[in-house]
C-alpha cells in the first residue's frame, strides 16, 4: 500500500501548556513531517515537553530595560509536559484527546514585600503545580489523499474542559513574618475556569519528496467572561480597581497562527517558519472585562524531526522577534476615568523550548 508525507500538527492548547510569560497564552504548536499508510487506522501517542523563562518587561512594544537594572523585573518559570492520544478512525476522520500536566514559579518582589523594599528577602516566589484544562478535538481531512497526494487542509474543532485549578493558591510574603494564602498570577495559573470552544486550520503542500510547506491556525473561543476569582494577592482592591473590573481574572480568547517550510533528508526534515501567539484585547464571544494582560508575540521558528525505528522524535525553538503588551479593556476604562492614559505592562521570554516524541502503536 503506497505511503504519502504529510503535515501533523499538535496544536496543545492545553492550559498552561504555553504563555509567554505574564500574556498567559496557552497553547503549544508542533509541527511533525510523518508518514502513514492510507487506510491504516492506528493509535498515536505523543508526548511533548515545553519550557521558557520570562523575565523582560515590554509596554507596548518597547522594552523598560530599567525593570533589569533595577531588579524590579518578574521572573516566571514555565514547565509542561503534555500527554496527546489520538486515533485515526478512517481516511477522513480522527479525533485527539490532550492532558496536560503543569509546572510553574514566579518570582517578584513586587508581589511580597513591593519593588520599593532594601530588605534583603523582599524577592520571592510561588508556585503552582497539578494538571492544566483538558481538550478533545475531532479533525476532518479535506481532501481524498488518495487523489490528492501533494497536499491536504485539515480542519478541527473541540472543546477546551476547565479542569485545571484556576483558583491555585499560595504564599505571598509581605513582610518578615506576614505570610497571606491567595490566588497566585493569572500567568500561572492551572486554567482559566472557562468551558472553551476551538477551531484549527491545518494544510501543508508538497513540492518535492525533500520540500514542504505548511501553515495553521488555531482559535480557542471562551465565551465565559470573568472566573470570579481575585487579582489582589490577599491586599484590599482600590476603587479604581474595582471601578475598572481589573479585581478579579478574565476569562481570555486566543489564537496562534504558523507557517513555514520543511526539508526532508531521509530520516531526518528540518523546518524554518514564523509563529504569532496572542492574547486579544476583545473575545469574539461574550465581554472582555476583568483582569488581562492581552499581547502578542511574533517568532521565527526553525525545528527538526527525526525518525527512529519505534519512534520519531522533534524538536522546536521559538525565538521572538517582537513582543507586544496591548491596551486591556481594563487599561481603557482607567484612562477614561482618570483622564491619565494606562497601559500596563508584561513579561516575556527570548525563546521557548518545545521538545518531545510519537509513537504509533
Amino acid at each position: 500500500m503506497k505511503k504519502f508525507i504529510f503535515i501533523c500538527i499538535f496544536t496543545f492548547i492545553s492550559f498552561y501548556s504555553f504563555s509567554q510569560g505574564c500574556v498567559a497564552i496557552k497553547s503549544n504548536g508542533m509541527v511533525c513531517t510523518m508518514q502513514h499508510e492510507q487506510n491504516k487506522q492506528n493509535w498515536q501517542l505523543n508526548v511533548s515537553y515545553r519550557y521558557f523563562k520570562s523575565f523582560r518587561h515590554f509596554n507596548g512594544t518597547v522594552e523598560q530595560t530599567d525593570r533589569i537594572e533595577n531588579n524590579t523585573e518578574v521572573i516566571n518559570h514555565q514547565h509542561s509536559l503534555n500527554y496527546t492520544l489520538s486515533r485515526k478512525l478512517n481516511k477522513r476522520w480522527s479525533i485527539a484527546l490532550d492532558f496536560p500536566i503543569v509546572s510553574n514559579s514566579r518570582s517578584s518582589l513586587y508581589e511580597h514585600y513591593g519593588n520599593s523594599s532594601t530588605s534583603p528577602n523582599a524577592r520571592q516566589s510561588t508556585h503552582s503545580f497539578g494538571i492544566g484544562d483538558l481538550r478533545v478535538s475531532g479533525y476532518y481531512t479535506v481532501f481524498d489523499a488518495e487523489k490528492f497526494k501533494k497536499g491536504n487542509i485539515q480542519l478541527g474543532f473541540g472543546i477546551k474542559l476547565p479542569t485545571g485549578d484556576y483558583k491555585y493558591q499560595d504564599y505571598f510574603h509581605k513582610n518578615d513574618t506576614t505570610l497571606v494564602m491567595a490566588p497566585v498570577d493569572q500567568s500561572i495559573q492551572l486554567g482559566d475556569g472557562g468551558t472553551g470552544f476551538t477551531t484549527e486550520v491545518n494544510g501543508h503542500y508538497n513540492f518535492s519528496k525533500h520540500l514542504s510547506v505548511y501553515g495553521n491556525f488555531y482559535y480557542l473561543f471562551n465565551p465565559r467572561e470573568q472566573n470570579g476569582v481575585s487579582t489582589q494577592r490577599g491586599n484590599i482592591p482600590t476603587a479604581l480597581t474595582i471601578l475598572s473590573n481589573s479585581d478579579v481574572m478574565s476569562v481570555t480568547d486566543q489564537y496562534l497562527i504558523r507557517a513555514g517550510a520543511n526539508f526532508s533528508f531521509k530520516r531526518l526534515s528540518v523546518s524554518a517558519g514564523g509563529r504569532m501567539e496572542c492574547v486579544p484585547v476583545y473575545d469574539l464571544i461574550g465581554g472582555s472585562n476583568g483582569f488581562r494582560r492581552p499581547g502578542y508575540v511574533i517568532s521565527v521558528e526553525p525545528g527538526m524531526v527525526y525518525e527512529f525505528k519505534k519512534f520519531t522524535a522533534f524538536a522546536t525553538v521559538p525565538i521572538a522577534l517582537k513582543r507586544d503588551r496591548t491596551q486591556s479593556v481594563s487599561d481603557k476604562i482607567k484612562t477614561t476615568l482618570t483622564g491619565v492614559y494606562t497601559q500596563g505592562d508584561a513579561a516575556f521570554a527570548d525563546y521557548t523550548i518545545n521538545a518531545g516524541m510519537y509513537i504509533n502503536f
